[in-house]
């Protein structure tokens, strides 16, 4: 057994009714408080991905503010760490090292990495693919368990097209994470969100470019910050059962169904990226499973996180038949929750993309229930941002005007903070 204790805990309501098939559960994981020690030499590995291209000089002040967030990311990079910095255009090349590999951070390199930053100036197009391919091939050349990217644009993919994008997402899958970040309001939040969700990683606006450096700082305080690499995600069902999805619900969405490998004859892995120490995620599984007699129970899932090959925590799904309606009808509080998060997200997303295409009527009334579901379930943040776009006649019954101008920050903000979730308070 690993020395790594993951802890897990099942929230559920076991019961169903006779003939019942479907077990939802919310799977709360915490990683252990101490883990390895963080930033040692042969455990992290990080690139700085900046933007080059010819938009990043209009205003000036963008390339000027991204190069002085990748100097304030350099300077949090640990001893012993190795790093590199990649510039982006239609093409990439490596700023630093020169030479195309990862270099060791000291003082010295730390300051080098820094003096070379500042010879940067923009030109060029945008192949966001290209710049992950660069990337990829020097984490490769790298021994590191954990390897962690930043990228940042002010732009779209307009020299590449979809698939090379996919392709180059795809090669990069399990190789490093990426955290995404767009500057202004030039840039698609899907295009992002494609990138950061592929390569477990987080997308985010910095709506100026003189708040990059206090994003960036933090970006890469958190990634020094992890101790656990290649976490899987291990769920066990009995024969004849489905697993119908897999969901982190906290504290982004992210959809892990499509990402499973076969980990065994009926279990399989999602992976869940690096953990920091005390880092606390939940997950949503739903297991269909075959219908059985009142009196009758089984285990439905057995939940596993697993640590190279050693499983680090475990937790239990359960079945039970009953004839009792009022345990098989009770709502696990956990469950709702959750699934009133994935809603709200869903109808944020869907009502924006109705407002962009002329549909006042779909727009209301996704937003406004979007305004009911932030309300209900206490996400103070999403209800904010929706304030920006609706003017909210009553929270509770998600009563809404949708407003005539909206800033394009404000709607690119809620779009892309819509996946951010609260837990139940």
């Amino acid at each position: 057994m690993t020395e790594l204790g993951f802890a897990v805990a099942v929230y559920q309501n076991e019961y169903l009714p006779e003939g019942g098939q479907e077990v939802n559960a919310i799977v709360t994981v915490t990683s252990p408080a101490e883990g390895p020690p963080a930033g040692h030499s042969d455990s992290a590995a990080e690139s700085i991905i900046i933007d080059c291209s010819g938009s990043m000089g209009a205003p000036r002040s963008k390339i000027e503010q991204a190069k002085l967030a990748t100097c304030a990311a350099i300077d949090v990079i640990r001893d012993g760490v190795e790093f590199a910095v990649i510039a982006g255009t239609d093409t990439a090349w490596p700023v630093y090292s020169a030479g195309g590999s990862l270099v060791r951070a000291d003082q010295l390199t730390r300051q080098q990495a820094k003096q070379a930053v500042a010879a940067l100036q923009p030109h060029g197009g945008t192949a966001i693919g290209r710049w992950l391919q660069l990337a990829r091939g020097m984490f490769e050349q790298s021994p590191a368990a954990i390897r962690h990217a930043i990228l940042l644009t002010d732009g779209k993919n307009e020299h590449q097209s979809p698939a090379d994008l996919d392709a180059a997402i795809a090669a990069c899958d399990g190789v490093f994470s990426c955290d995404c970040r767009g500057v202004g309001t030039d840039w698609q939040v899907a295009e992002l969100r494609r990138i950061a969700t592929g390569l477990l990683g987080s997308v985010d606006i910095v709506p100026e470019p003189e708040g990059l450096s206090a994003d960036f700082a933090a970006m890469m305080e958190k990634a020094m910050g992890k101790q656990v690499a290649d976490v899987m995600f291990r769920v066990w069902t009995p024969q004849q059962a489905q697993l119908m999805f897999v969901k982190q619900v906290s504290p982004t969405l992210e959809d892990l169904t499509g990402r499973r490998s076969q980990s065994g004859p009926q279990s399989g892995d999602y992976p869940t990226g690096a953990w920091s120490g005390g880092e606390s995620r939940d997950y949503h599984l739903c297991v269909r499973v075959g219908s059985a007699e009142v009196g009758q129970e089984m285990l439905a899932a057995r939940v596993s996180l697993v640590v190279g090959s050693e499983v680090a925590g475990q937790g239990l799904v359960r079945a039970v038949w009953t004839s009792d309606l009022a345990l098989s009808t009770r709502i696990n509080k956990e469950v709702a929750h959750y699934t009133d998060q994935g809603e709200l997200a869903q109808s944020i997303q869907d009502g924006l993309e109705a407002r962009r295409n002329g549909d006042e009527d779909t727009a209301t009334a996704k937003l406004g229930r979007a305004v009911q579901l932030a309300h209900q379930s206490g996400n103070d943040q999403a209800a904010s941002l929706l304030a920006k776009v609706v003017d909210v006649l009553d929270p509770a019954t998600g009563t809404v005007k949708v407003k005539k101008t909206v800033a394009a920050v404000d709607e690119m903000t809620l779009d892309t903070r819509s996946t951010i979730t609260v837990r139940k308070k």
